[in-house]
């Protein structure tokens, strides 16, 4: 429920604070004076849309806050939970700011939020009727959430939606399997043409690698055993080369320390270097030997390395990568070999969801259909009561179909639900959205607020023109169905009328007053006297005159919610 509510330079409003009681909350005031414009104020709280031509003249934004209870509510809490706000004390504060830039921001607590998180937060605790852009009753997916209320079937239609959810998701499966199998035909061809194409290769990792120096020394082979021979030449004792200057030098490096011991160390380097010498050269030897060119291996690795990178281009920039993708082609291959036992253990799935929907759909509607034929007498009787003695209303409850006519399974059943409604005597059912008076409609919600009272989760109802062109017993009427509906939600109602205002638990008189020279807008509760007198200024324009006060004493005594407050 809202407990309170601040307003700072909206419209007419400077600075404006009001707290709201549980049960029936009055607004009055003479025409003009600011109620539309605080309910306003309300409904930008609660999430509509504004521009900046709402921002009081001279002011650069305008800043809208509220206090809200959310009790036990569980759909409002488990919101709250969802989007990381925490409720303290029950409560939540609410504040949003629209500046003239058009820029703006809105809070729930701390939490920055959007406009239309806002709105749908607010969906949860609101209902607010007057205009018809705030009245959720157009809405069609309400009439079908009231039925669903009203009927007790809410649960049977939350399994019915799960399980829709479910086929539909194993229809899409289905619908992507039915349209890539020309794909995975193709792609089968592709890669069991990949695979085989690898396979053959018999690719070992780094083999290319390994082939580019191969290649190297066949294409320089010649070359290659003309410094190989030379080299060897050089360093081999047999032929006169270093080794054999070298053992000659060591053994005169070994005289030399055997005169002069200091010179030992060196002459174990010289020993050390013959040794190092005579192992290159026998490396050199033994390299020389096993060289062999052949002109058809030269041919043979050129094949071989030209096929690698033929096949690199197409399937890897390596072999690694090469021989993955091999790897990955078997492994798709085999998951390709399950589409047909894929498919038909799919079909078999979705026929046997499509019957337990379809068992679903049928039960649901049943116990709307039941629920309805109760609700909308109920909603009738409570309308005639209402001013309306000619009115019919109906809960058409239809099979769903597309633009062909063909029935079709909607995500919340089988059922096409819409309120319509008959307001006089021999007119045709209209759709709900297409009443031209806002009174009427608010008569509507008010019938079927009344009615459903017990089993709607929303806890504060916001009327505006509910009491348009209605008077006398129909007022009195009215007013004893908005007091009894606040015995179990709050209700904040604009109203012209005393015989509605008397029976307000919270009267509030809004009134517009000049302040430094400009005009702006009050609010103030009224008890006791100024009560009285401001029901006798709604009975006869007249706050003083001794018979409209005597009036309102008596209006308050027999209809206020305490007899005796006058």
């Amino acid at each position: 429920m809202l407990e309170e509510l601040h307003v700072h330079a909206y419209a007419l409003i400077d600075k404006v604070s009001v707290k709201f009681d549980d049960g029936l909350n009055i607004l009055s005031g003479e025409t003009g004076a600011g109620k539309s414009i605080l309910v306003g104020a309300l409904g930008l709280l609660l999430g509509d849309k504004a521009d900046t031509s709402i921002i009081r003249s001279g002011a650069e934004e305008t800043t809208v806050s509220g206090v809200l209870s959310v009790g036990d509510n569980l759909e409002a809490r488990a919101w709250l939970s969802s989007h990381g706000v925490e409720v303290e004390d029950g409560s939540v504060i609410l504040r949003r700011t629209l500046k003239s830039s058009g820029r703006g921001s809105i809070f729930i607590q701390s939490t920055p939020v959007t406009r239309a998180d806002l709105h749908e937060f607010c969906l949860q605790l609101f209902d607010l009727h007057g205009q018809h852009e705030h009245q959720s009753l157009l809405d069609l997916e309400n009439h079908r959430l009231l039925v669903d209320r009203w009927s007790a079937t809410e649960d049977l239609a939350g399994r019915y939606h799960q399980l829709y959810a479910q086929v539909a998701s194993l229809r899409e499966r289905q619908s992507k399997l039915v349209a890539d199998e020309r794909e995975r035909l193709r792609r089968t061809d592709l890669l069991t043409y990949a695979v085989n194409e690898i396979t053959a290769m018999k690719l070992k990792p780094g083999e290319d690698e390994e082939l580019e120096r191969e290649l190297a020394i066949l294409v320089h082979h010649e070359k290659l055993f003309t410094l190989l021979e030379d080299v060897h030449g050089q360093v081999a004792e047999s032929s006169g080369g270093v080794l054999a200057a070298l053992r000659k030098t060591r053994h005169s490096m070994d005289e030399i320390a055997g005169i002069d011991s200091t010179l030992s160390k060196q002459a174990h380097q010289l020993e050390d270097a013959f040794y190092e010498m005579e192992d290159f050269a026998e490396t050199i030897r033994q390299y020389k030997a096993r060289t062999d060119y052949s002109p058809g291996r030269l041919d043979d690795v050129q094949g071989r390395l030209s096929a690698i990178r033929a096949l690199e281009k197409k399937y890897g920039d390596t072999v690694e990568d090469v021989i993955a993708y091999g790897v990955s082609g078997e492994q798709e291959l085999a998951s390709m070999e399950n589409w047909e036992e894929e498919k038909k253990k799919l079909e078999g799935e979705i026929s046997r969801a499509e019957k337990q929907i379809a068992e679903i759909a049928r039960e649901l509607s049943e116990k709307r259909k039941a629920g309805s034929a109760v609700l909308q007498k109920k909603i009738e009787a409570e309308l005639r009561e209402l001013g309306m003695p000619r009115v019919s209303f109906r809960v058409m409850i239809a099979d769903a179909a597309r633009p062909d006519g063909t029935p079709v399974l909607t995500p919340w059943g089988k059922d096409a639900i819409e309120f319509v409604i008959s307001p006089n005597l021999g007119e045709p059912f209209k759709r709900l959205r297409s009443i031209a008076s806002g009174g009427e409609l608010s008569r509507v919600m008010l019938a079927i607020k009344g009615v459903l009272a017990e089993s709607d989760h929303v806890s504060t109802l916001v009327f505006d023109e509910v009491d348009a062109g209605i008077g006398g017993e129909v007022a009195l009427a009215v007013g004893e169905r908005l007091a009894a509906l606040s015995r179990r939600k709050q209700v904040l109602c604009i109203t012209h009328l005393a015989t509605i205002a008397v029976r307000a638990d919270n009267h509030l008189r809004i009134e517009k007053v000049t302040q430094a020279g400009r005009t702006v807008t009050r609010v103030e509760k009224v008890t006791g006297s100024a009560r009285q007198q401001e029901i006798a200024r709604m009975l006869a324009g007249d706050r003083t005159g001794e018979v409209s006060l005597q009036h309102a004493g008596e209006l308050i005594a027999r209809y206020g919610p305490r007899g005796d407050e006058a």
